[in-house]
């Protein structure tokens, strides 16, 4: 006999209808206190800006967790996010499997 999944599921969460968001033009701003010139100067953008001509993609990959967690360890060790280990990883496997393809043309 299977489980029933629990209502608190990530699943039965995306199911749920989300509330309509209001348009802008009806949100009531008018509790907000006025923005000074030093405030809005201080201002920063949220996220994380394009670097370069290629922005990164984001992508859901499955890996295996015995080996998630020797990446995390390793990254940890480098002082980086385990996000641009595995990148960085990625990165040099393909520039050398290039030049190997290169290579073997002439």
């Amino acid at each position: 006999m299977t489980p029933k999944p629990s209502a608190s599921s990530t699943r039965a969460r995306r199911a749920e209808p989300s509330a309509p968001q209001p348009p802008d033009s009806e949100i009531d701003f008018s509790d907000f206190p006025e923005l000074t010139e030093e405030q809005l100067s201080r201002m920063r953008r949220v996220g994380r800006p394009p670097v370069g001509d290629a922005v990164k993609k984001s992508i859901a990959i499955r890996i295996n967790p015995n080996l998630l967690a020797d990446l995390r360890v390793l990254a940890a060790r480098k002082h980086v996010p385990y996000q641009t280990l595995i990148h960085d990883i990625l990165e040099k496997s393909v520039a050398r499997a290039s030049r190997g393809t290169a290579s073997r043309r002439r």
